[in-house]
């Protein structure tokens, strides 16, 4: 991936863009205006990366052109370009499965459990059946997990002992989820119900009592119980009887089938009771809604539960012990599999929870990255995460002074955060997504798009600093793109793209956008304009620096600064300042200056026109001494055009600070019909105030405004005359 040429055309805001971008460095660094590129340009990755087409958005009938090649012939893979917006709250890694941990213990792990989850899945799809788990992420261990409150396992060894001491148990043919689902529990919670329910059993349990063979702890389903048992173990076949005492006798039975008829008859004398029929009906006739229709027709053919569904959670857990019972074979089968690898598991778990993971390492990162966070984080189910494949559970510790706090719930802790340091989580997960990618075995083209937007200082160098982590890893290549001039002049002060050919201007002409080599990187007027002043643009341009330091060693009462200040507004001595004076103030300020001998009788202020009317003729770009230079003569001609209209001497020499705004308040005043003039006037008092008043630390918007707005003034203000004249 050493050279990736980039061609496109009408993707999405981008007309036209071709360049190719040399990787010797690794990382471009591109500073867009805004409306300029960014986002059309990210977009468009994003489309590459995710497959998806890429179209222009307010003409969508032109056709696309989206072409990217490395090294001069090869199609990019999208599967090697990862996209990093400025801000993605819902963005998650879907790389992050490949951060497996250590690979000995999983595989171990994994080879015990091969025996282990078939026992399983065998014993768990007959759960599941008897059940009536048939719902899409239904699951029986899950199941039993939340109704006895302990891992899958440690039930089932808690149970063996009961399972294998009981032949059956009474329910094991109801179906669980008949009962257990949302719509009947919250019908069977109601407070109606519950009284309802305990009146059919105070009946239901009175009927047990006066029956002569059945008692509370003796019911229908304890002699099912005995009566299969015996017929199952040829007990009538080998002559043998049973004799039931009913109070009074004992009554001799000598077959299981004259014994089942005594309990369907006993069944049917409590089931038919009219007193208990009346009560049923009671709860019967509250089952109307078609929701609960289900479970009324498996009431009515299954009256014996009722009387369970006084204690839900106990027949919840009734119901899966009996399914264990009832598949006593599959569930000793798994506990034996479990029980031949519980030891080693028990050490693999050990050992998997004092690994240190891919995980922990990516945390370890952003832990002291984003040292000045008031959280930090760790991973708290390390062996899931090693044994298990899963993914890690991500624990928040709020921090505050020695008092600590932990947030599972990642929305609960975002509550309490700034905006900056909520953005600071997005961050973890790019890291993640990095930490995935570095363990495959493949080059890495990163898009980044203003990664440290609305960060403030302290997480934007911790930012800067991880950026310069990944562009010195092997295999990754970055084109980092922002409108922030000071984050990108950072990214190269940093050492990311610590080169002067790593770091591009967008400029957007009127039917293309061009990458040129960045300038402005340092103090613009030390590095770009104080050994170029022959350059007549950048001669005006350094009028506003030079005021600065004066302004700084001195004071804005000094008379160079005075002096200088009368090239910025309209003073009484703008029109006699010629360049040897201007020659001389410099001189003084800067002794070692290389000021241009030539034409040094030439009065400043015909410079400053000249040169703005050369300056709407040359090529768009970030220009930033052009800029100065307009911004200047806007303002000079706008005032010339106030002064001369107001027509009051006396008022302008009066005018302490802020001139241009006292000058077009007296405007307004005077001339408040004339709208058309006092809408230019306003747009010189609103744009050019900044870009005059620049200085070495300050100079970032202006790069930022584009040449076009400026020409455009600069004409109507020229202009201004003409535009009276059409108006009256």
């Amino acid at each position: 991936m050493e050279n990736i040429i980039v061609n496109f055309e009408y993707c999405y805001g981008i007309k036209k863009l071709d360049y190719k971008f040399n990787f010797s460095n690794k990382t471009f660094a591109i500073y867009a205006p805004n409306g300029v590129m960014k986002t059309s340009f990210t977009k468009t990755f994003h489309d590459i990366a995710k497959k998806n087409p890429t179209k222009d958005l307010a003409f969508p009938e032109r056709e696309t052109t989206r072409d990217v090649k490395y090294d001069d012939t090869h199609d990019l893979d999208p599967e090697t370009i990862l996209v990093i917006e400025h801000y993605n709250d819902d963005y998650q890694s879907d790389k992050i499965s490949t951060l497996l941990a250590n690979r000995r213990l999983k595989n171990e792990y994994d080879e015990i459990h091969k025996a282990i989850d078939k026992a399983k899945n065998e014993f768990e799809k007959k759960l599941k059946l008897l059940a009536g788990l048939s719902g899409r992420g239904e699951s029986a261990e899950k199941e039993i997990e939340i109704l006895f409150k302990e891992d899958f396992y440690k039930t089932l060894l808690d149970l063996e002992e009961f399972v294998n001491s009981h032949e059956s148990l009474k329910y094991h043919d109801i179906v669980y989820r008949k009962i257990f689902n949302p719509d009947v529990l919250k019908f069977l919670n109601t407070e109606n119900f519950k009284n309802d329910i305990k009146e059919y059993i105070e009946r239901y349990d009175e009927l047990l009592t006066e029956s002569p063979y059945l008692k509370k702890d003796f019911n229908f389903f304890n002699v099912e119980t005995v009566t299969k048992q015996l017929g199952s173990n040829n007990f009538f076949k080998a002559g043998h009887s049973v004799n039931l005492f009913d109070g009074t006798e004992k009554k001799e039975f000598d077959s299981d089938t004259s014994l089942k008829e005594l309990i369907e008859e006993e069944k049917k004398k409590v089931l038919e009771d009219d007193e208990l029929k009346k009560r049923f009906e009671k709860i019967d006739k509250k089952l109307t809604n078609t929701k609960l229709r289900e479970f009324r027709d498996y009431l009515i053919d299954n009256q014996e539960i009722l009387a369970e569904l006084a204690d839900l959670d106990k027949f919840s857990l009734d119901l899966w012990k009996a399914y264990f019972v009832s598949e006593k074979e599959l569930f000793n089968t798994l506990v034996s599999e479990y029980k031949k690898g519980e030891e080693r598991i028990k050490e693999l778990i050990k050992l998997a929870s004092e690994e240190q993971t891919d995980w922990e390492n990516a945390i370890e990162v952003f832990n002291n990255r984003f040292v000045h966070l008031p959280f930090y984080l760790k991973i708290s189910n390390k062996d899931d995460v090693i044994l298990k494949g899963g993914v890690p559970t991500v624990e928040f510790i709020f921090k505050d002074g020695d008092d600590e706090k932990k947030y599972d719930d990642k929305k609960e802790l975002l509550k309490i955060l700034s905006t900056g340091e909520q953005r600071a989580l997005y961050i973890l997960n790019v890291i993640f997504e990095i930490e995935a990618r570095k363990k495959l075995d493949q080059k890495n083209l990163l898009i980044i798009d203003d990664i440290a937007d609305s960060f403030d200082y302290k997480n934007k160098y911790a930012i800067i600093d991880y950026l310069r982590y990944i562009s010195e890893l092997d295999k990754f290549y970055m084109i980092i793109l922002t409108h922030n001039f000071d984050f990108f002049r950072t990214i190269h002060s940093r050492g990311v793209a610590a080169k002067r050919n790593q770091c591009l201007f967008a400029v957007k002409a009127e039917n293309k956008i061009t990458l040129t080599q960045a300038q402005y990187l340092k103090n613009p007027f030390i590095k770009v304009f104080k050994d170029h002043l022959d350059d007549p643009k950048k001669l005006i341009a350094s009028i506003p620096f030079i005021r600065n330091i004066i302004e700084y060693t001195k004071s804005d009462e000094d008379e160079d600064y005075t002096t200088l200040t009368s090239l910025l507004h309209i003073k009484d001595s703008t029109y006699i300042l010629d360049l040897r004076a201007l020659k001389d103030i410099f001189r003084r300020t800067i002794p070692s200056l290389n000021f241009p001998e030539d034409h040094l009788d030439k009065k400043v202020i015909d410079l400053i026109f000249e040169t703005a009317n050369t300056c709407l003729t040359l090529p768009e770009g970030i220009n930033l001494e052009n800029k100065i230079v307009l911004s200047i003569a806007i303002r000079l001609k706008a005032e010339q055009f106030m002064i001369e209209k107001i027509d009051d001497a006396d008022f302008v020499k009066a005018i302490s600070s802020t001139q241009t705004w006292e000058l077009v308040k007296k405007y307004e005043e005077i001339y408040n019909n004339e709208q058309k003039a006092l809408d230019i006037l306003k747009r010189v008092q609103l744009i050019t105030p900044e870009n005059i008043h620049i200085n070495s630390f300050m100079y970032e918007p202006i790069l930022d405004m584009g040449d076009g707005e400026l020409r455009k003034l600069y004409e109507d203000v020229k202009n201004i005359e003409n535009v009276l004249i059409e108006t009256s």
